[in-house]
């Protein structure tokens, strides 16, 4: 044993010999030189390692293994199961799935508890003009260090458990309702500052395949708007959250709808609008009435600049019917001086502080006709019997036959 650590210790010092000569030479110039420094002093290493030792050969050699014939790409493939026929099958569906970590990260190569410096690893080859060898800190040093290291591991877990405070939207745990901020600019450098998106429904979607079977991916509607008539929606797809909703929000810019609106307020008239199975009635209302809708619809009409509003959905509540529905109702509206000149007549409105007065508020570019085709028409109104009852006085309660226990 003692002749074995002798024998590597004159070794060590014959090869330290070797590389100061070579460093005379100035092969070397930088600790970071290119693969021709290199290659140059691999060979001055050789031909001194000869002067020294004239009858053996120095022969470089790296020990093979699994982990250094293959990248860091195909260990990492092989690790997540990315193209293996278990993935295109659709195998571990259900699982958790494994995410690709930085291995390197906050790692030092030579750090280690018994604080030895190795140069070229964890301290400089040369300093001060000379080539350094191989030493150790001393205890405090070593224990600064330490410290240090386990003080960066425990902010690194401080930051993975920390969650992202989010803006709260209709609820606590929904994503409806939400503030994406403004669209990113176009590639063409055209910004959108002035719009702002909100979240009107994130929700997970299936697809069936041969292959991978069911194929989930998440789909977002987002809606868009400048609070000043110009509004638009879009639906986008993607295998995350976050992709789903940049898509969704960048193509609803491109997807605008520019609403009329009746005093910078409210809309023009009552009107009905019926996408599939979902019919909104609204109904043209006073300043300072506010919004009485759905959740969906108050959040559409502030992005479009409505401040007073009040809308009932019948039949489907899906969100995504809802939206085309409002968007369908909003664009489809007339103006009233659109109005006075596809009638010929004069529009006219009564307002509760002018009694029966009429007022006129839009009359037609052209001549006024005499006569109004609409008198003997017997108008086509479809009453809703709710609202029959509510003007005759009918409706009572819902609270009217609750049987309340008296004590």
């Amino acid at each position: 044993g003692t002749w074995f650590a002798h024998t590597v210790m004159a070794s060590s010092r014959l090869l330290f010999n070797v590389l100061r000569t070579a460093w005379r030479d100035r092969a070397l110039l930088s600790l970071t030189g290119t693969s021709h420094q290199c290659v140059q002093l691999s060979g001055i290493v050789q031909m001194k390692w000869n002067v020294f030792f004239p009858n053996s050969t120095l022969q470089q050699c790296r020990h093979g293994s699994f982990f250094n014939k293959l990248t860091a790409v195909e260990l990492w493939k092989g690790v997540l199961a990315e193209s293996g026929a278990g993935a295109r099958k659709g195998r571990g569906k259900r699982s958790k799935k494994k995410v690709r970590r930085d291995l390197n990260r906050g790692q030092v190569i030579g750090e280690g508890r018994g604080g030895f410096l190795w140069p070229g690893l964890n301290a400089p080859v040369v300093k001060g003009g000379t080539i350094q060898t191989i030493g150790k800190r001393d205890q405090e040093r070593q224990q600064e260090v330490q410290a240090e290291v386990i003080r960066q591991r425990d902010e690194w877990e401080k930051k993975k458990r920390t969650k992202v405070k989010r803006e709260r939207g209709w609820t606590g745990s929904s994503w409806g309702g939400i503030s994406l901020g403004p669209p990113d600019p176009s590639p063409s450098g055209e910004t959108y500052e002035d719009f702002e998106s909100r979240v009107i429904e994130v929700k997970s979607v299936f697809n069936m395949t041969a292959k991978e079977g069911r194929k989930r991916s998440i789909s977002a509607l987002v809606a868009v708007g400048n609070k000043n008539g110009a509004a638009g929606f879009a639906v986008g797809k993607a295998p995350d959250r976050t992709n789903a909703l940049r898509k969704a929000k960048n193509r609803a810019v491109h997807f605008l709808y520019f609403i009329e609106r009746y005093n910078n307020h409210t809309i023009y008239d009552d009107a009905t609008s019926t996408f599939k199975r979902t019919t909104i009635r609204m109904k043209k209302q006073d300043r300072g009435y506010g919004l009485h809708c759905h959740r969906a619809i108050i959040t559409i009409c502030k992005l479009i600049g409505i401040e007073d509003m009040y809308a009932k959905i019948s039949g489907s509540k899906n969100l995504l019917n809802i939206t085309r529905a409002l968007f369908l109702g909003l664009a489809k509206q007339e103006t009233h001086q659109f109005l006075a000149d596809r009638k010929e007549l004069h529009v006219v409105e009564f307002r509760e502080e002018c009694g029966p007065l009429p007022i006129v508020i839009a009359s037609p570019k052209g001549e006024v006709r005499q006569k109004s085709d609409d008198e003997d028409k017997v108008p086509d109104t479809k009453l809703y019997w709710d609202e029959v009852k509510a003007a005759q006085g009918m409706k009572r309660s819902v609270w009217a036959n609750v049987k309340r226990t008296v004590w």
